[in-house]
């Protein structure tokens, strides 16, 4: 009995032993795998990581439209608007530039041309007559009713003050007269590229006279290549022989006496429909561009608008050429 029990308890005691000897082997072998995990880990933080090549910076150049406009807000009070550089390219600033508007007197361009695209003798003498009194509106005119002058005369008070008898009386005696003149004007437009513009007077009196200030910036490139056109339209004031009198004219815009502008064509315009308008081809920021304003409510908004847009377009350019020193 007490061998059985001396059996037991040897057994019992042999188990345990055995039991702590494969308790403390699968501890060290645990310890030995994280060991082993940590050295793997540790050497691969050790490893070079692979790099690349640098990439090529990439140089941006910012177009003459991003360079003007990236570094202040221009605020143009007309309704609608277009600055452009003469040469053609995108617009410096556009605002509502493809809305079809009435355009005033801003019309005497176009008859400017096509009187002087039909080779006249500018030194015969033309008459006004009842036919060039304006009935529509009752504008007023210092010319009376059988007053005589030269061509080149009419021309230069049409353009510089918008003299709407001279203008009229200019489109009659036009080969084939009114009609024929009115088609002149629009065929013209058409070659130019005006295509969402229309004529049906010379003088602008009509409301029916209609563009874009996109496509009158075209209308004015294409003017500026006539050199009585420059001239007349930017004379700031003249004396002009009227039926053996002479009479005093001036320019409908200020600007063209500003010593501060350097202005290559004007055109001023207004009726109740199209408001104050003008256009402009003048040299800004040493870049010959052209203006245009249309549907000004002041009176001399349209005025304000250009000296802003001067302004905008002469501190962009310092702005500018700061920046290049810099770099």
């Amino acid at each position: 009995m007490r061998a059985k029990l001396f059996s037991a308890l040897t057994l019992g005691v042999l188990i345990s032993i055995g039991s702590l000897a494969v308790a403390s082997a699968h501890a060290a072998s645990g310890s030995t795998n994280k060991d082993a995990s940590a050295k793997k880990t540790k050497a691969a933080g050790k490893s070079k990581p692979v790099t690349k090549a640098p990439a090529k910076p990439r140089k941006v150049t910012a177009t003459p439209v991003e360079q003007w406009q990236a570094t202040r807000s221009l605020a143009v009070a007309s309704s609608a608007a277009i600055v452009v550089e003469q040469g053609g390219g995108d617009p410096i600033y556009q605002k509502n530039a493809d809305v079809v508007v009435p355009i005033a007197s801003i019309t005497k361009l176009m008859s400017a041309m096509v009187v002087l695209d039909s080779v006249p003798n500018l030194e015969s003498p033309i008459s006004v007559s009842d036919e060039d009194v304006d009935y529509l509106r009752g504008s007023r005119s210092r010319l009376h009713v059988g007053s005589v002058m030269t061509r080149e005369d009419a021309l230069l008070i049409s353009l510089m003050s918008s003299e709407n008898r001279a203008t009229h009386a200019l489109a009659r005696h036009y080969p084939g007269g009114m009609p024929a003149f009115i088609t002149a004007m629009n065929r013209k437009a058409a070659e130019l590229g005006m295509f969402n513009t229309h004529f049906e007077d010379p003088t602008g009196l009509s409301s029916n006279n209609v563009s874009t200030a996109k496509d009158l910036a075209r209308m004015v490139v294409a003017a500026h290549r006539y050199p009585l056109i420059r001239e007349f339209s930017t004379t700031g004031d003249a004396h002009v022989d009227v039926s053996g009198r002479a009479m005093d004219y001036r320019n409908t815009n200020q600007l063209v006496k500003s010593p501060s502008w350097d202005i290559g064509l004007s055109k001023t315009g207004f009726i109740h429909e199209a408001g104050k308008c003008l256009v402009m081809q003048a040299r800004l920021a040493d870049k010959p561009v052209v203006i245009v304003l249309l549907d000004s409510a002041g009176k001399l908004t349209r005025i304000g608008d250009a000296n802003r847009i001067k302004r905008w377009m002469e501190s962009t350019q310092a702005s500018n050429g700061r920046k290049d020193r810099d770099v």
